[in-house]
């Protein structure tokens, strides 16, 4: 028994350092990690978030760098103070940056620093191209706001003092990074800013409405539950998010659990 346990965990290390080896994180991960069932757990947080990264969904039409939901983090690892722990010195570190999600209210996505910057590069050229503005404020914002400030939100007064760091800042500057989708305002104070992923509208949709029919479309199962091999290979029509990103976020927000029976893994919900 016990040389078996330590073969399965031989085995979750050796997926895990294959992981930290593969690929460029475009959702172009290697075939053999491909299933939720085999990889559904992870020891280490920076390891759970890479592979999630590397199996990002492709998305048609969309220039999104891929983002981990901080639920589907929760999935993949049994101790949440400890994530949340770990997360916490990856977000000290500069590793990753956290934002908050209009999905829900305790919805948080996590993006690697790396592939941030890159998001805002894409909003730079774009704005170049389409209305030939100088692009000072975005290169202000890289520097002087994102490197110094780490949490989810900055407040008006806070950020016009850092951006000055570059330059003089005008009300015209803040609408410009409203605008691109780096700020958005809080509804209950609007002098307090969320920090936002630009370009993540469609797919902030698509979240929504896949949560709703990956749960509908097990409430319309018998025993409202399916298996893991056969719900995994179900397409959805409202997301153009994979069930691989739905069925983690569902179970680490709790509406989801799974069960191991005789013939593999049993994903059943856990809410009405």
């Amino acid at each position: 028994m016990n040389s078996s346990s330590e073969s399965s965990k031989a085995r979750k290390r050796r997926r895990e350092a294959e992981i930290e080896d593969d690929g460029d994180g475009n959702g172009n991960g290697n075939s053999e990690i491909d299933s939720l069932e085999d990889c559904l757990t992870f020891s280490d947080t920076l390891v759970a978030l890479r592979m999630m990264r590397v199996q990002f969904p492709n998305i048609d039409k969309v220039s999104v760098q891929p983002f981990i939901l901080q639920s589907q983090l929760y999935s993949t690892l049994k101790d949440r103070t400890e994530v949340d722990r770990e997360l916490e010195c990856l977000k000290r570190e500069k590793v990753v940056r956290v934002f908050k999600l209009n999905t829900g209210q305790d919805d948080h996505a996590i993006m690697f620093l790396d592939d941030y910057l890159k998001q805002i590069d894409h909003v730079i050229s774009r704005f170049e191209e389409r209305m030939q503005l100088g692009t000072g404020i975005f290169q202000w914002f890289k520097t002087h706001v994102l490197d110094c400030k780490l949490e989810p939100s900055i407040g008006h007064q806070e950020l016009c003092t850092l951006l000055s760091l570059g330059g003089k800042v005008k009300d015209e500057d803040i609408s410009l990074l409203i605008n691109a989708g780096l700020l958005n305002r809080q509804l209950i104070d609007p002098n307090v800013y969320w920090f936002a992923i630009p370009s993540i509208g469609s797919v902030l949709k698509g979240i929504a409405q896949g949560r709703k029919e990956l749960i509908s479309l097990l409430k319309r199962t018998k025993y409202k539950e399916m298996m893991m091999t056969s719900l995994q290979k179900k397409r959805l029509r409202f997301s153009s998010l994979d069930m691989r990103f739905h069925i983690r976020d569902l179970i680490g927000s709790g509406y989801l659990r799974t069960v191991q029976s005789p013939t593999g893994l049993l994903v059943q919900l856990s809410k009405d």
